[in-house]
């Protein structure tokens, strides 16, 4: 079979080319003797997924593909897989399995014992929670802080106003806080509403936790790299037994490409902050892409 195809967002002024932001990573690919085909994230995000992928060419044998690109709604994700097949094109990352690494709650069940205590409910844009539906949602949770996101991301720059909550048993409190969310996502708003406990974990320079992302590649770590948001380029030490810890839920999770942000709590426990699919997962700037797109361009059979 060949080498899997690389797909990556167009730029919306040349079309032909890579976006900027990811034009390193197709020129790294490019190096590597992987073909490099461009789509159009606007075009996936407003529906009409033929005009996204008219620059993908047709495969006449099944050809095995990787996404790397700007985050995308499962719904989309699978419109998009949909479009590849008709021309030949199979993500290696089948719809189902990125929803499941893409969206906290199919993955929370594999890391249970390694992630913050998680509640969440089904929710959409265009109407605002009360304290009836937050309440019971956060008394499963006991008391003490917590924080809240949708499926998929925080408003943790908003960390006051619409994440952080510090005491779940202040139901107006916390429901004041989870209605601003909900209201900043807007249309933005992925699956619903997940209400974290709230863990300290030890801070770096900048004041941020000491977060490390992992990337696994049908099961293995295959890199480590500073977080992208962390004051330093460099990636905290992982102690052996988390990689043991971590790669045995990733295992069980059986999601293709799969990263993972983790940090030491304030007591020394490492804990998993995040799961994610890592086809639209951020990479630190300047990162060596070598050990990355080698164990991608190793994966030949499609799940």
């Amino acid at each position: 079979m060949a080498l899997p195809l690389l797909l990556v967002p167009s730029d919306p002024l040349t079309p032909r080319l890579p976006d900027p932001h990811f034009r390193r990573e197709a020129d790294a690919a490019d190096g590597a003797g992987l073909d490099v085909a461009v789509i159009d994230h606007d075009a996936i995000l407003a529906g009409d997924v033929p005009a996204a992928v008219r620059r993908v060419l047709r495969s006449d044998a099944p050809r095995p593909a990787w996404y790397r690109g700007w985050m995308l709604p499962a719904a989309a994700y699978a419109l998009l897989a949909t479009a590849l097949e008709a021309k030949g094109v199979r993500l290696l990352t089948n719809p189902d399995a990125y929803r499941t690494a893409h969206e906290l709650p199919g993955w929370y069940d594999r890391f249970t014992s390694l992630t913050p205590a998680t509640v969440w409910s089904p929710w959409g844009p265009g109407r605002l929670p009360t304290a009836a539906d937050v309440g019971p949602l956060v008394e499963a949770l006991g008391g003490g802080p917590g924080v809240v996101k949708d499926y998929m991301k925080s408003r943790k720059h908003e960390w006051y106003e619409a994440c952080y909550i510090p005491e779940l048993t202040d139901v107006a409190g916390a429901t004041r806080v989870v209605a601003r969310m909900v209201e900043l996502q807007e249309d933005a708003l992925a699956g619903g509403i997940v209400v974290r406990a709230f863990e300290q974990f030890e801070a770096d320079a900048g004041g941020r936790s000491r977060e490390v992302r992992v990337w696994w590649v049908e099961g293995a770590a295959v890199l480590t790299t500073a977080h992208p948001d962390a004051v330093s380029a460099d990636a905290e030490p992982v102690p052996g037994e988390v990689y043991d810890a971590v790669g045995a839920s990733v295992q069980a999770l059986g999601a293709p490409f799969v990263t993972t942000d983790v940090a030491p709590r304030t007591d020394g426990a490492w804990r998993v902050i995040e799961v994610g699919d890592g086809q639209v997962s951020e990479l630190p700037a300047g990162q060596d892409l070598a050990p990355l797109l080698g164990a991608l361009s190793a994966v030949r059979v499609t799940p």
